[in-house]
């Protein structure tokens, strides 16, 4: 039989890519996850591992065994779901993960709901960049994440993680000045660019657009709040790209030019724990707290 732990440790291995980084993940020691997956090798009597020095990579058998274990915890988590529907309170911890103005805008509401709804349920938020939420679903220090893509950031299908739709958003240029006028981004080509720290989503999203608009943008400050971002801008420090829950509370001396592009955010969750009454609740609540952000 083989142990479930030590298929997580692999499965992590295949997505975080280095032994330090799963036992980083995991809160393990790096010899401790080293013999852990060598006892996994043990057991399943084929190699799962090539190691080159410091590195290690996964055998195509090691690969294939990923796949049966992201099916293999998809099962499980199905059926506590299903067990989970028979208690006639929720009573547990619900595990948050949000993006800044959706902590703000969407998830304050929403707590506000199920507190109500559901007073023994202990809610926990954690504020992180979406590109790091898939990672703390399959690490589970989170239940449910807001993930996004943008028109130029396309978001790569992620193995073990359902999601849904929850809210569309317009891309606006902010440009300092009253009455700026009509703008577009080929206007901006010269002018210095205020966007988010690098390696975030909404970096990306700033440097693609303008390269698609023809340039590279000069970036002289980096913010990843955006009330930061149009202060910067209400300041004269340059021009950027907000969405639409960023720019709500729009300064004095900001132009805002809504842009054909878009900012898609999606309810992410392990596979199979969807219907858990827990996690069900706050499915529910983040939709019914969208309307109201987004109007």
């Amino acid at each position: 039989m083989l142990d479930l732990r030590r298929l997580r440790l692999l499965r992590e291995l295949a997505h975080r890519g280095t032994i330090a980084a799963v036992a980083e993940a995991l809160s393990y020691t790096p010899s401790a996850v080293s013999q852990q997956l060598s006892a996994l090798e043990r057991e399943t009597g084929v190699p799962l591992l090539e190691r080159t020095g410091r590195s290690v990579t996964l055998t195509p058998a090691a690969l294939r065994l990923v796949e049966h274990t992201e099916t293999l915890l998809a099962t499980l988590a199905q059926a506590t779901a299903e067990l989970a529907t028979a208690r006639t309170e929720l009573t547990g911890t619900l595990r948050i993960g949000a993006f800044p103005t959706a902590v703000r805008t969407i998830l304050s509401p929403a707590l506000v709901s199920l507190s109500r709804a559901h007073p023994r349920l202990e809610l926990l938020v954690t504020e992180l960049d979406p590109a790091a939420a898939p990672a703390a679903l399959r690490a589970e220090t989170l239940d449910i994440a807001l993930v996004q893509e943008y028109d130029y950031v396309p978001m790569e299908p992620e193995p073990g993680l359902d999601s849904e739709p929850l809210l569309t958003e317009t891309i606006h240029l902010a440009v300092p000045g009253i009455d700026a006028g009509t703008e577009n981004l080929a206007a901006q080509s010269d002018s210095p660019w205020i966007a988010g720290t690098s390696g975030t989503l909404c970096h990306t999203m700033t440097v693609r657009a303008c390269r698609a608009a023809g340039f590279t943008p000069r970036i002289r400050h980096h913010a990843d709040d955006f009330g930061a971002v149009l202060a910067l801008v209400a300041a004269g420090q340059g021009v950027a790209l907000v969405p639409d829950l960023g720019a709500l509370s729009a300064p004095e001396g900001v132009t805002l030019t809504p842009l054909p592009t878009r900012r898609r955010t999606r309810l992410a969750y392990r596979r199979g724990t969807g219907a858990h009454p827990i996690v069900a609740a706050g499915r529910a609540a983040l939709h019914a707290a969208v309307s109201p952000a987004a109007g």
